[in-house]
């Protein structure tokens, strides 16, 4: 009786063991599942404190010329609202007329992935002339990798990534979900579209200020509510 009873609750005991491991794998194949989900979503590149509760959105292609127009004087912008508003960058890359624009946010999403978006952006836009019309725009990212101090070999493996490739398009089809025509930059405050005919000086040249009273307008509005 005794070695039937140690057989039967050793059994008993192999069993529990496989359901533990069974529920386990399924645990882990799901929380992986999550994350593939979440880093298919649309990206969420923000500065500032937003304490007004205010938040501008831009879908811009890093090479398009207008967007860099709109770069310094949104640069400007955002530092003077930091603790005020919300500033977030989207991915809309204008393939069908700017081939390297794609690549050009791989790089950024790539930086993105060691903490250094902001960094990377802003050398794509400081240096657009440089790779725009490069046949290996990659090699002036890595460049730019190096100078921002990131893991090069780790930019590199990222910059190819479907992961990468997954924000993007994910940029892409959260655009597609605002209605509008794609053009570059596209500005969103507080979610309603912002035309780019009130942001320009005399010139047709981005205008900070006209920029800063949209924003102003927009947080004293949201004051009074």
């Amino acid at each position: 009786m005794d070695k039937r009873f140690l057989g039967i609750l050793g059994a008993i005991v192999v069993i529990f063991i496989a359901i533990f491991a069974i529920s386990q794998n399924s645990n882990n194949s799901s929380s992986n599942s999550n994350g593939s989900n979440s880093s298919s979503g649309a990206t969420n590149h923000v500065e500032g404190n937003n304490k007004a509760g205010v938040t501008l959105v831009e879908y811009g292609d890093y090479e398009c010329p207008i967007c860099e127009n709109y770069y310094l004087p949104l640069k400007q912008v955002a530092a003077q609202y930091n603790d005020q508003i919300h500033f977030q960058f989207r991915n809309l890359p204008l393939t069908a007329i700017h081939p390297n624009a794609f690549a050009g946010a791989r790089a950024a999403e790539a930086a993105s992935l060691q903490g250094k978006f902001w960094q990377m952006h802003d050398k794509l836009y400081e240096n657009q002339n440089a790779w725009v019309s490069s046949s290996s725009p990659i090699d002036q990212f890595t460049q730019y990798a190096q100078q921002i101090g990131l893991n090069v070999n780790k930019f590199k493996a990222d910059y190819s990534s479907s992961q990468v490739n997954d924000s993007i398009n994910a940029d892409l089809a959260a655009f597609k979900k605002t209605g509008q025509d794609q053009a570059t930059p596209m500005f969103f405050l507080d979610g309603k579209y912002l035309a780019n005919t009130g942001l320009i000086d005399a010139n047709g040249a981005a205008s900070a200020d006209k920029i800063g009273a949209a924003i102003k307008a927009e947080i004293d509005a949201k004051s009074k509510q």
